[in-house]
């Protein structure tokens, strides 16, 4: 069976001059299995025609909050309803996706490990690490493919790198050939190609990071897709925030 694990991020990786009133950099995955996957994809693409009449629209958190780029329809109350209880439906579906999430708190990160480090690189290890705890709770063979959007060539060169160091070496939780039972390919995807896992791992993203900005604010979009976040049992697997404190 394949998987099907779809990220994006929140928030910029920069330690070094970042926004005081958004200390966090989120790296959100979003796991799918195949013929989940293209429920989903049906699901959104059938919103979008109802909604544009096609399904070019590329669904983007910032955009959707804006009302630009294609969303200027939303300022219309009766089209913002019907898009909002949609995309409600389709993110509050139980079981249809599984969301692993890591959210660097850059004060406290920037106090104990300085301003210098990959935190993007460091928060795909910490996702993936607990991406293998879930598909090794899976029956039978399990195929994990990874798609990433693209940043740059530079960047997207350094992460491939990274990736592969530590499907080669491991980490300490996770072995190498644990990593390679599952691991299969790492892609980058331009954000044109308007993949939809792609975009329901931005649509999370966001309200994620905002709950571990303020958990006392009212969030109904977190509400709607904490369920899906991973579990074992009552153990919240699937929301790492590092550090600590």
């Amino acid at each position: 069976m394949k998987y099907y694990l779809y990220i994006d991020e929140c928030g910029d990786q920069n330690l070094a001059n970042y926004e005081p009133t958004f200390p966090v950099f989120s790296l959100c995955g979003v796991l799918v299995r195949e013929d989940k996957d293209a429920i989903i994809r049906e699901q959104i693409d059938e919103l979008k025609m109802s909604l544009w009449g096609t399904t070019g629209i590329i669904l983007h958190s910032r955009d959707i909050r804006k009302c630009q780029k294609g969303f200027e329809i939303l300022f219309d109350l009766d089209v913002k309803k019907k898009f909002y209880e949609g995309i409600n439906h389709i993110l509050g579906q139980e079981g249809i996706y599984t969301i692993v999430c890591t959210c660097i708190l850059k004060e406290p990160y920037i106090r104990h490990y300085g301003k210098f480090n990959d935190v993007y690189a460091q928060s795909l290890s910490f996702l993936l690490e607990r991406v293998v705890f879930y598909l090794d709770e899976q029956e039978g063979p399990v195929e994990l493919h990874t798609i990433v959007e693209q940043r740059g060539k530079k960047e997207d060169r350094n992460l491939q790198a990274y990736y592969n160091q530590m499907i080669d070496t491991g980490t300490y939780w996770v072995s190498s050939a644990r990593f390679k039972n599952y691991a299969k390919d790492f892609v980058f995807i331009p954000k044109k190609a308007n993949i939809v896992g792609l975009q329901v791992a931005d649509l999370v993203a966001y309200p994620i990071t905002r709950h571990i900005l303020n958990p006392d604010e009212v969030n109904l979009a977190y509400n709607i897709i904490e369920k899906n976040i991973y579990h074992q049992g009552e153990k919240l697997l699937g929301l790492i925030l590092f550090p600590k404190e």
